[in-house]
């Protein structure tokens, strides 16, 4: 089990770490939903597998059952005030002694994801950046993508209707164009949040499984 900690005068973030030694540094991103025990239970998952995962609060608090109430707390987030907490979590992580090699990895879930495409375009000290079905920011905020150094890992399902598979792939095809290093999985006979198990109208096991080898396989080579 991890426990919550206070990021210098940036609000709160769960952290969880391996039960022995210095983990790899991981930043996780959470949905629209909040900090929610799902949202936990990722970073505990991660401990156990020798992360050192920090998943700030963003939402200060406040969680959604309902897509009604996800989507707004989305609409409310203060996205400059957003990115200094997620850099205060990279710092956070950066200094602690629980966390072992140079830089972090960062993994995000929907809102999440798209977040955390735009910070691996921010952050040199990224060093591998997956997002699950991650929302591509509209054109009015879309980032720089030239200055993306971190490899990226995106996976989607194909039957997903928020993030449709079609974005995706020309989120892949543009990034390869500018050579950088990424490479998107697409699941058959998933849907949107098909990682998220306590969803169970969303959450497809096998896509998730073979999302999460995957993930673990790419962290471990590019952060080990």
């Amino acid at each position: 089990m991890g426990t919550v900690v206070e990021l210098t005068g940036r609000g709160r973030a769960y952290l969880a770490a391996p039960q022995q030694g210095a983990g790899l540094g991981l930043l996780v991103i959470h949905e629209r939903w909040g900090l929610v025990p799902q949202v936990q239970d990722v970073c505990d998952r991660f401990g156990a597998e020798g992360f050192t995962a920090l998943a700030p609060d963003l939402f200060r608090g406040a969680t959604a059952d309902e897509p009604d109430d996800a989507a707004r707390l989305m609409m409310g987030l203060d996205l400059e005030q957003a990115g200094h907490e997620l850099g205060a979590a990279i710092d956070h992580l950066e200094v602690s002694s629980s966390v072992r090699g140079q830089g972090v990895g960062v993994v995000g879930f929907c809102m999440g994801g798209g977040l955390a495409l735009v910070l691996a375009t921010r952050r040199a000290d990224i060093r591998a950046c997956v997002a699950y079905y991650g929302l591509v920011p509209p054109p009015s905020a879309r980032p720089d993508w030239s200055r993306l150094q971190a490899p990226v890992q995106g996976h989607v399902g194909d039957q997903d209707e928020l993030v449709p598979p079609e974005e995706a792939r020309h989120l892949e095809a543009t990034l390869s164009g500018l050579d950088k290093d990424v490479e998107v999985f697409f699941y058959p006979d998933a849907g949107h949040a098909f990682f998220d198990d306590s969803r169970p109208e969303a959450y497809n096991p096998t896509a998730a499984g073979l999302a999460w080898t995957r993930t673990l396989e790419f962290l471990r080579a590019k952060l080990g």
